[in-house]
């Protein structure tokens, strides 16, 4: 059996790879096509594969879709020239977009995508590694990403992308701190008398089996939410790129394959974040507030679980894309205000508030 179980965590993880790899594929089609659907534009919808754009109805549906874009984005950047400056630090240069990749996949090992019950009728999270610090996990290896990025703009030799990697470092601090400070309200809560307690990810969407955690505790959510935004370099917080002042950013001197991981990478820690976000304070594959899911304790019940998360996921990428195309890009100081002088106070604030809150609840 023990064979067997880790030849089954080898296959799990490699198809989550394969599933984000496609998702952070796909995820670049749908922010174009939403920055389209906004703008009032077309999008993608010219690339397409003969032999299936010449079936009656669903083939040119699907191209005007523009489902085979990402195909000839991922052959553009496999085929295309590999360049290297004369003038880059060539090893650093090399390992920076594999230093900033690996972080992003490994964070999703410990997510909980959904629950299954075996043959005795026990119920189980469906999880690579249930440990019991999962979301100190995340936010340790996570923050590890900031390192490919700093690598990238340092290695570059580039006065943008040196730029673009400090800014990232910095941006990086000052939401960090935020970030933590809004999980422990979450932490208390799931510990709190009448609950399983720990860190297990798990447990915290056990205890939102009636209500979502985003109603009980809305400035702890806000705070991750907005840290979130700045974790993974989005707008308004795209501080590491700002094509409008640093070309590209960390990434100005990359092209072909190697630029393909350091965008993949954004979109994975897109996907990654959405998925932490939904098990915090969506409930996680619950169904709705104050009402019990209605598919069945079997294969069935476990499929509709993992489709009923994935949607909240999408839910937030969507919000996600439309902030992006909504807000105007933060200057660099009012980032950095934004993190020190408002999150950081209300984050605290809001921690002093669950403190006295549990605190009396005690008594």
């Amino acid at each position: 059996m023990q064979w067997i179980d880790i030849v089954w965590r080898v296959v799990y993880g490699l198809i989550m790879i394969g599933v984000l790899m496609t998702l952070a594929s796909y995820g670049v089609l749908a922010e174009r096509k939403v920055s389209a659907w906004i703008q009032g534009r077309v999008g993608p919808n010219r690339t397409s594969v003969p032999f299936i754009t010449a079936i009656p109805v669903i083939g040119p549906w699907l191209q005007r879709l523009g489902i085979w874009q990402p195909l000839a984005d991922g052959l553009k950047f496999l085929l295309k020239e590999e360049p290297i400056p004369g003038h880059v630090n060539k090893f650093y240069f090399i390992l920076a977009p594999l230093l900033s990749l690996a972080p992003a996949l490994i964070t999703v090992i410990v997510v909980p995508f959904g629950e299954y019950w075996d043959a005795e009728g026990n119920v189980h999270p469906l999880i690579l590694a249930n440990i019991d610090i999962g979301m100190l996990f995340i936010v340790a290896i996570s923050s590890l990403g900031v390192y490919g990025i700093v690598l990238a703009g340092w290695s570059s030799n580039n006065k943008y992308s040196y730029f673009g990697g400090i800014r990232s470092a910095a941006q990086m601090i000052s939401y960090e701190l935020a970030l933590g400070l809004s999980l422990l309200p979450v932490f208390m809560w799931v510990n709190a008398p009448g609950k399983e307690g720990g860190l297990l990810l798990y447990n915290i969407v056990k205890a939102q089996e009636g209500l979502w955690l985003i109603f009980l505790q809305p400035i702890s959510a806000l705070v991750f939410l907005v840290a979130l935004f700045a974790e993974t370099n989005r707008l308004p917080f795209d501080m590491p790129e700002t094509e409008t002042e640093l070309v590209g950013g960390y990434h100005t001197e990359y092209g072909s394959f190697k630029l393909g991981f350091l965008l993949l990478s954004e979109y994975i820690n897109m996907i990654v974040g959405s998925a932490v976000f939904s098990v915090l304070f969506l409930g996680g594959w619950h169904f709705l507030p104050f009402y019990e899911a209605p598919w069945p304790s079997n294969g069935w019940g476990t499929i509709c679980s993992v489709i009923w998360f994935c949607l909240k996921i999408f839910c937030v990428l969507f919000f996600f894309m439309w902030i992006r195309w909504t807000l105007p890009r933060f200057r660099y100081d009012q980032v950095m205000k934004l993190g020190w002088n408002v999150l950081i106070p209300l984050s605290v604030g809001n921690l002093l508030f669950y403190i006295v809150f549990f605190g009396i609840m005690d008594r």
